[in-house]
């Protein structure tokens, strides 16, 4: 029997990344897998499921039609702060820009309206900036006054740089058609910004599928809903920065069959909110906001809050606080150690609550210290909470952090603490790990606030729905009523002259493995109902594989 003409759809989560392999003609799934992220090298781990989904699929490389990924790339790019230095060049605009460029210079020139020249380009002033910029910047970007209705500065601007200083350019005119400098400017900043990370990306997939015999077209989600080609992700990389949430909606769509609804997406670090209006996912035509920087990239609405499974319980001052910082679980510690590293990591009574700490540093197996500090320190003296290793090198607390990130993110360390996830498997509720060090965890804990550990356990629970569900009532009700009444919705105490009630009429949709066992009681708070489609537990890359199908019709 030959292989169906398939599509395989691919999610990079923090936690896991997702790939499903879909039959197109009968839109059956063949074979859905969750393979690690490999936060250092996403296309790595990106290779692997694409190798694992054609084992379980047994499907022939040939007959794979389309590769459709949606990645957090862009996204962990900027949290991050990776990716090119940026001089940006603004013509005719003269104001103060509130933008995160490594060098900027205002040029004369620019456009009035219907393309009338403003005033010639300053190509003397303009010349003097690159020689100024280069060597300094690793990308150039370009934003002219109404570019976008004659782009002819921007482009003679471009050639210039190009002739100057061999690096890439983008104008604002090549992803923004609307007015509002500033949000050009930074749309054309980011997009210069994420070039060459985008590249790299892009290119170590082209080889993985090569190494795999897959030949096929790839698309990227964009966060948009729509979908690009790799050539269109390089020059405008800043469009898959909500593409998480694009695929979410996406997996949203399919499920509500026409129907109103919220997808949920509970991830180990996140969780992300959308809206599906009669059956359509709910687009920001104005540009979405990105940290601090207003821009023009069409996205998704979309809400996210530092709620997740693997979210960090801390017991400090007497009350119990959850997130946003991700840990390894307890009770996955197994997955990420040897049975040496796993002998003195899972003895929480030795380091939970000390120093006021909730969490530990482990030095990753086969982790060479290096020139690294903190690294050399581990090795010597083995797993420390932050506040000893911030006494024992004398790092300030900002510095720390940094640098445990830096190295989480590089897979040399390792994290851990207490988390939903444990407190699920202490309850019963969940058995994908071990539950002893996780139960020694909430002994520990739950002896700081005078609980038995299944109360404990079940304070962390509540504490994970309470969040969830205020900001999904915080969304809608910013959207429908205004923030002004939306703050009676989760207030918590009486109120002397005003009782409010609030039921949410549309269904939760879940996304995601821990979805069923948090998801249920925020629907009760709120008033409807929680359903888990088909395939839930890998819905974005569901979403990913079913998009150029959804957007057609």
């Amino acid at each position: 029997m030959s292989s169906p003409h398939c599509v395989i759809g691919i999610d990079t989560g923090g936690t896991y990344t997702d790939a499903i392999a879909l039959d197109r003609s009968s839109g059956r799934v063949l074979a859905g897998v969750k393979t690690p992220t490999t936060p250092h090298d996403p296309a790595r781990a990106i290779a692997r499921s694409l190798e694992n989904v054609l084992l379980a699929s047994g499907l022939d490389p040939q007959k794979v039609e389309l590769v459709t990924v949606s990645t957090t790339l862009a996204t962990n790019a900027l949290v991050e702060d990776k990716g090119a230095e940026v001089g940006l060049f603004v013509i005719g605009h003269d104001k103060r820009l509130r933008i995160p460029a490594a060098d900027m210079r205002f040029i004369p020139g620019g456009h009035k309206a219907r393309g009338v020249e403003s005033e010639p380009l300053g190509m003397d002033f303009l010349i003097q900036g690159i020689a100024a910029m280069k060597g300094h910047v690793d990308a150039y970007a370009v934003c002219a006054m109404l570019a976008f209705e004659d782009p002819t500065h921007e482009l003679v601007a471009a050639k210039a740089i190009e002739l100057m200083d061999p690096r890439p350019v983008f104008c604002s005119h090549q992803a923004s058609t609307r007015p509002g400098m500033e949000e050009r400017a930074a749309t054309a900043v980011l997009n210069a910004r994420l070039l060459p990370v985008m590249q790299d990306f892009l290119r170590s997939i082209a080889l993985s599928m090569q190494r795999l015999g897959l030949s096929c077209p790839v698309r990227i989600v964009r966060g948009d809903c729509q979908s690009m080609d790799l050539q269109d992700a390089v020059r405008n990389s800043s469009a898959t920065v909500a593409s998480g949430p694009a695929a979410t909606a996406l997996f949203g769509v399919h499920a509500a069959k026409g129907e109103t609804a919220l997808v949920v997406d509970v991830g180990g670090t996140t969780t992300d909110i959308t809206l599906i209006k009669d059956g359509l996912p709910v687009v920001r035509e104005e540009g979405m906001t990105i940290g601090s920087w207003r821009t023009h990239v069409r996205a998704v609405e979309m809400y996210t809050v530092g709620i997740g499974g693997d979210s960090l319980a801390r017991v400090e001052n007497g009350g119990l606080s959850l997130g946003p910082a991700r840990v390894v679980p307890l009770s996955q510690i197994h997955l990420h150690l040897d049975g040496a590293a796993l002998e003195t990591m899972t003895r929480p009574e030795d380091w939970l609550g000390a120093d006021l700490c909730a969490q530990c540093v482990q030095l990753a197996p086969g982790t060479e210290p290096k020139d690294d500090r903190v690294l050399r320190w581990l090795a010597e003296h083995g797993p420390a909470t932050p506040v000893r290793l911030r006494q024992e090198l004398g790092l300030a607390e900002s510095s720390l952090e940094k640098t445990i990130a830096r190295l989480q993110a590089a897979k040399q360390v390792i994290t851990c603490g207490f988390t939903p996830t444990d407190a699920l498997h202490v309850l019963g509720r969940l058995r994908l790990g071990d539950a002893r060090p996780a139960m020694d965890g909430a002994r520990v804990l739950a002896a700081l606030l005078r609980l038995a550990p299944e109360a404990f356990c079940e304070h962390v629970l509540e504490k994970a729905h309470a969040t969830i569900a205020a900001t999904i009532l915080t969304a809608l009700g910013n959207r429908e009523v205004g923030p002004a009444l939306a703050r009676f919705f989760n207030h918590s105490g009486p109120n002397e002259l005003l009782d409010i009630t609030v039921r949410v009429r549309p269904r939760i949709i879940g996304i995601g493995a821990a979805a069923p066992f948090l998801l249920p009681a925020v629907a009760a708070r709120l008033g409807t109902d929680a359903i888990f489609p088909e395939h839930y537990e890998v819905g974005n890359a569901l979403g990913a594989a079913l998009m150029d199908t959804i957007t057609k019709e």
